[in-house]
């Protein structure tokens, strides 16, 4: 049985917690060579981000051709539109964020991103808000502020910007699910990518920011660019899928992985030894995650009504 067929075979709770984690893992790969290129190459983060999903757009053509036409029917445009600039504002924040602080605080501080979801996914897809599942982001949450430790002197006015960028990305996580209610996983990645490309290439036009290598890029460039793309394709369609078969909320403490993925990813290819308060914050963070995977693995994803 090959590994895609027996993620199939399993409840939805566990899938939607496997594709998140896969999702987290592809989106630690993107962290680091997006920082890898802003801080080693140079490039400029209005040019990163266009190109990041240009490049993903082009991978993912072949699931569009599969498909069909009937992959971009839509009665939702408008919601689509919502959730993509949400994301596109997140993306340019995050990019920038990453090029001036560290990546483990980065997404240390992005984990603030749980209280967001909660709020939203409770007042417009009226998802259940558990004990269990206030508890266990609580937890993670508590989890990256030790890694943080917002009482030292390292904070500048740059580590407020993933705090922005959870913000925003919650609510384009809270989009997601709600779309997936309408529309195909196929149909929500393609018009991510779709409208995301004009909107990085206005932002790009609006910068003023030149890339003169353009014309004749290095290897190096284009080796690193390619790299963001593949693996932002991959993360893309992981987290669509994962959303399509679990709750937001339950989703939410998985997603919190990607903090040590990140921060063990960075640490080896940029030998960045992240502080000592990493370890007792990233496994509160791990156990959470574990135990409320434990806790509702026998459920499966409850009917939600959407907000009137």
């Amino acid at each position: 049985m090959s590994p895609i067929a027996s993620v199939q075979t399993l409840k939805p709770t566990v899938r939607g917690a496997a594709l998140m984690l896969a999702a987290g893992a592809a989106y630690a790969g993107v962290n680091v060579a997006t920082q890898w290129a802003g801080t080693r190459t140079g490039i400029p983060s209005v040019i990163i981000a266009f190109w990041q999903y240009v490049i993903a757009l082009v991978l993912t053509l072949p699931l569009l051709i599969r498909e069909g036409a009937q992959a971009l029917r839509t009665n939702h445009l408008g919601l689509h539109i919502i959730r993509v600039a949400l994301a596109a504002a997140g993306v340019q924040v995050w990019i920038f964020a990453l090029t001036h602080v560290p990546i483990w605080q980065v997404i240390a501080l992005s984990m603030t991103s749980p209280f967001f979801v909660i709020l939203c996914a409770r007042l417009f897809l009226r998802e259940a808000v558990t004990q269990t599942r206030l508890l266990t982001t609580l937890a993670g949450f508590i989890g990256a502020l030790i890694i943080i430790a917002p009482w030292s002197d390292t904070y500048t006015v740059y580590s407020l910007l993933p705090i922005l960028a959870a913000a925003l990305w919650a609510g384009y996580s809270v989009m997601t699910k709600y779309l997936t209610r309408f529309e195909t996983t196929a149909s929500i990645s393609m018009y991510m990518l779709i409208l995301l490309t004009p909107i990085n290439a206005a932002l790009w036009a609006a910068s003023g920011v030149g890339f003169p290598e353009i014309a004749s890029p290095s290897m190096e460039i284009w080796s690193i660019l390619l790299t963001i793309g593949v693996l932002t394709a991959m993360a893309q369609y992981f987290q669509i899928a994962a959303y399509s078969v679990a709750d937001a909320v339950y989703l939410q403490p998985f997603d919190d992985l990607k903090l040590p993925l990140n921060v063990i990813l960075g640490w080896i290819v940029f030998a960045a030894t992240p502080s000592i308060n990493f370890w007792p914050g990233a496994l509160l963070i791990v156990g959470a995650s574990l135990y409320l995977m434990r806790q509702d693995s026998g459920r499966s994803s409850p009917k939600i009504q959407a907000a009137e």
